[in-house]
């Protein structure tokens, strides 16, 4: 069972840069995709539903901002769109597919790059989202959760660690929530699991050569339930084109999907 995560960066400027050319030879179960930056009514389903997928969207309700989406061979049990949070929804940052036992997210966590108000709104979320996160551990059901969540874990996990202790991302605060996430013991940062390496990053600004230099982050995960641990077959980060400031994170797992609804057709984007 093959997962992709991306953030787009802008789902039409993904398109225009070649993602869904490159998407139909992946053979993949799940697509995960941040930052559409589309309302669902400007988008060609011809073009932005690829073929024999389900394809689900979560708009922000600002135009050109955030949004995800999820696309799905399969159809689901039950879609979810919105983590129940009025001011979190409004910005299209969750959505939920599940198939049986397994929990799909495509999320894409605040970012507080912009100032302090919405470093601020970035804390409020992690501080609720944690026990959001306790709750489904506690829930019996397989979670992947795919997405970018705006932090580097470690020293390992971005270039100039150094200079950015002090910048968004990269916040003594931030690097502690994801602590505490993984040593619940029920979270896992699925690649590491396999890959230890150093420069693996899945972000580069686009300032100062950045992508030429690899200069990058890595802030895009697939973190899931700890009932997966044995799970994850094969990870990689797909950089041989470049779609979004961002780069496809791609995850293998050896899992057997189930679902009760019937799969007789594909049917057209839902919003």
């Amino acid at each position: 069972m093959r997962i992709i995560t991306l953030n787009a960066n802008g789902i039409r400027s993904a398109e225009r840069k070649g993602f869904f050319q490159w998407l139909h030879q992946q053979n993949a179960e799940f697509v995960c995709i941040q930052e559409t930056k589309a309302q669902f009514y400007q988008l060609n389903p011809e073009l932005f539903c690829p073929t024999g997928y389900h394809c689900f969207y979560h708009d922000a309700q600002k135009k050109g901002y955030s949004g995800v989406a999820l696309y799905s061979k399969k159809q689901p049990d039950k879609i979810i769109r919105g983590i129940g949070w009025p001011d979190i929804d409004a910005e299209g940052r969750f959505i939920e597919a599940q198939f049986g036992k397994l929990s799909v997210i495509s999320l894409y966590l605040p970012s507080g790059t912009s100032g302090e108000d919405r470093q601020a709104i970035k804390f409020k979320f992690m501080d609720r989202f944690l026990p959001y996160l306790h709750e489904c551990a506690q829930s019996g059901r397989d979670y992947i959760i795919c997405g970018d969540w705006n932090i580097a874990h470690k020293e390992i996990d971005l270039k100039n660690w150094r200079g950015n202790q002090k910048n968004s991302g990269f916040l003594p605060e931030e690097r502690a929530w994801l602590t505490q996430l993984f040593a619940t013991n029920h979270w896992l940062d699925a690649f590491r699991l396999i890959n230890q390496e150093a420069e693996q990053y899945t972000w580069w600004s686009n300032r100062g050569q950045a992508w030429k230099k690899n200069v990058g982050w890595r802030i895009d995960y697939q973190i899931i339930s700890a009932s997966l641990k044995d799970r994850v077959n094969a990870v990689s980060i797909y950089k041989n084109e470049r779609f979004s400031d961002h780069a496809p994170l791609i995850m293998d797992y050896d899992y057997e999907l189930e679902s009760s609804v019937d799969d007789a057709s594909i049917k057209a984007p839902e919003l």
